[in-house]
């Protein structure tokens, strides 16, 4: 049995249960931390080739552009789980990197990503894969069990420098008490739902917290906001064509798929700044 293979779980029942109940599943294996170490290299590699961090058009959709990220959102480890959640055909929506600098004051307030994203389905989900370790002391993500069943929470746009949504977003009034972390070792990941509020802390560590979220949504899902989205299929069939087939690129900084990505993270700003007061360009 290869590494990949080894790692290639399915979720428990249990587990299944929990996701549905409480909205999150927390730390699932997807690979050696070594494999973790060499994605991490390949991404700083390109950011010193191109002379600093990620540009914030570079930080969104971003398997247009590197092929080892093309290969994640499709890699089994990641989409077995997903599909024991919502179903054997996938799309990959959009990916995001979340890296705070060791020290850095960025935050991510408390939220959900139903409020701006636009999509119909209430069973979009997130897999949030940890590139380096995300402890507590990191700032790794935590969740508000149970809060992707009710109504959505109002939202207030705050345009705070530090906090890293596009707004500055933030929940008004929420009861913190029962908040959950979710801390990750390099090479695992956790899910939950695009519904259940959540938020991450600063970064008091002495290395870089690396993430990269993968949203991912039944092909039966519309986007409602924008006239034109799109998305990677991923695994099974799109019977609806709702979105836009995103191309694989052949290798990082494909032309083909770095030009269409300049139209697909335009369009993703445009939903994510629909009827915003301020325009902060953060993706």
């Amino acid at each position: 049995m290869d590494a990949k293979e080894a790692f290639r779980m399915k979720l428990t029942d249990q587990q299944i249960k929990h996701y549905h109940g409480a909205g999150f599943v927390p730390a699932i294996d997807v690979m050696e931390p070594s494999e973790a170490v060499s994605i991490r290299q390949q991404l700083e590699r390109f950011e010193a080739q191109q002379g600093g961090s990620l540009k914030a058009s570079q930080r969104s959709r971003a398997f247009l552009l590197f092929k080892w990220l093309d290969e994640l959102i499709r890699d089994p480890r990641v989409l077995d789980p997903v599909e024991q959640l919502i179903g054997p055909d996938i799309l990959c929506w959009s990916t995001i990197f979340w890296i705070k600098d060791a020290g850095s004051s960025q935050f991510v307030d408390w939220h959900q990503d139903n409020t701006y994203w636009g999509l119909s389905s209430r069973k979009v989900l997130t897999a949030w894969f940890a590139i380096s370790d995300a402890s507590e002391e990191a700032g790794c993500m935590s969740v508000i069990p149970g809060t992707h069943l009710g109504e959505t929470l109002d939202h207030e746009d705050t345009y705070d420098p530090d906090n890293m949504l596009t707004r500055g977003q933030r929940i008004s009034a929420l009861d913190k008490a029962a908040a959950v972390a979710m801390p990750l070792k390099a090479g695992q990941m956790s899910i939950h739902n695009y519904c259940l509020a959540h938020g991450s802390g600063p970064n008091l560590s002495s290395d870089r917290r690396m993430g990269v979220s993968m949203h991912f949504l039944p092909p039966d899902t519309k986007q409602t906001v924008a006239q034109w989205d799109c998305a990677a299929l991923v695994r099974g069939e799109d019977a609806y064509l709702h979105f836009v087939h995103a191309p694989r690129p052949s290798f990082d900084m494909d032309p083909v798929t770095v030009a269409f990505h300049e139209q697909a993270s335009g369009a993703m700003r445009d939903v994510l700044y629909a009827g915003a007061t301020q325009h902060l360009a953060r993706l």
